[in-house]
Formats: structure tokens, sequence, C-alpha cells
């Protein structure tokens, strides 16, 4: 499983749990941090393909975040290990 930031995850857990469409702008507001903060967050993100950015076309200033199939899978498989941790503490 890859490392990521608090903020990183914070990023991606809200790209993927919230209804789109996501704006930079907007994904600084939910979380309230800076623009700058979610666009390093997002540069880790794409990087490893968990989210993409493309530009909106309605409105060019403007750049959309988008969920990935490999976000996805990645978010799954973090769950499975929470749950697994929480049998585990429950089995104690």
């Amino acid at each position: 499983m890859r490392d990521l930031s608090a903020r990183q995850m914070a990023v991606l857990l809200t790209v993927f749990l919230t209804a789109p469409p996501h704006t930079v702008r907007g994904l600084a507001q939910i979380l309230k941090v800076s623009k700058p903060a979610i666009t390093r967050a997002l540069d880790r993100l794409g990087a490893l393909d968990l989210v993409r950015r493309r530009t909106d076309e309605a409105d060019r200033r403007s750049v959309l975040v988008q969920r990935t199939v490999r976000g996805s899978v990645f978010l799954h498989e973090f769950g499975e290990t929470i749950t697994a941790a929480a049998r585990a503490v429950d089995r104690g």
C-alpha cells in the first residue's frame, strides 16, 4: 500500500466520497486549506494515478479533479485493511 500524507488522504477521500464535480477551489474550501496545498496533494495523487485532473471545457480557467479506477481500488483495499485491523482488535 502506498504511503499518503494526511492531507493527500483527505483530498482523495473527499473526491471519492462527495458528489462531483470537484475543483481545486472547491476542495480547498471544503478542506479549509489553500489552493496551493490542494495542488501539491493532487500532484502526488496524480503521479500515483489515484485521481486525474483535466481542464473544464465549460470554464477553461477551472481544473476538474476526477476519480480513477486505481484510486477506487486503492480505497477499497485501504477499507479492507481497516476492517481486518478492527476485527483483530475485537478478537483481542
